[in-house]
């Protein structure tokens, strides 16, 4: 058997390993919803939900939402739109701004979702995760957080190799 080297270099690869894991779970999600024939892609589920949650919406509202660039999310938006789940129309204090809302279609599949699809796929990520030691939901919000605070590029560590300033470089320290 071949070395999983993505999980063999820990940190190094960390990004790696929960993309890898997030398709994972993606692509099972895409299989029970397939089951239900209901039409959606699993990663267009995050859209619908923020919508259902906080009413219309523009395109860079929902990008800021759901944690996406502006061009995925009018991606989506556009996959939706032609799907019939939601509609766009000009906000009625800014004709320049376009709202997204759940079309009827949209709302129904969004009810139903909410009462069969999300609480069973819930159920069985929270049992994947349940002999996890440690919240891992709240661990995952910690990195995130502390990426959006710091990204890598800008941390060091006592093992990273210290920058040495022209100054310094010249002085051959």
């Amino acid at each position: 058997m071949i070395e999983d080297v993505v999980r063999t270099l820990g940190f190094l690869c960390l990004g790696s390993r929960l993309r890898r894991i997030g398709e994972r779970l993606q692509a099972d999600t895409q299989q029970i919803i397939h089951e239900a024939e209901l039409g959606i892609q699993a990663g267009q589920y995050p859209f619908l939900a923020a919508i259902d949650r906080a009413g219309p919406l523009t395109i860079g509202e929902l990008a800021q939402s759901v944690g996406i660039t502006q061009p995925g999310a009018t991606r989506t938006i556009g996959q939706l739109l032609e799907l019939g789940f939601v509609d766009m129309q000009p906000a009625p204090d800014d004709q320049r701004r376009r709202l997204v809302s759940l079309t009827d279609k949209g709302q129904e599949l969004v009810d139903y979702s909410k009462a069969t699809i999300w609480p069973r796929v819930a159920a069985a990520v929270a049992d994947l995760c349940g002999d996890l030691d440690g919240p891992i939901l709240e661990q995952l919000a910690a990195i995130e957080d502390g990426l959006a605070a710091m990204p890598l590029k800008r941390r060091r560590t006592a093992a990273a190799p210290r920058v040495l300033s022209d100054a310094e470089e010249e002085e051959g320290r």
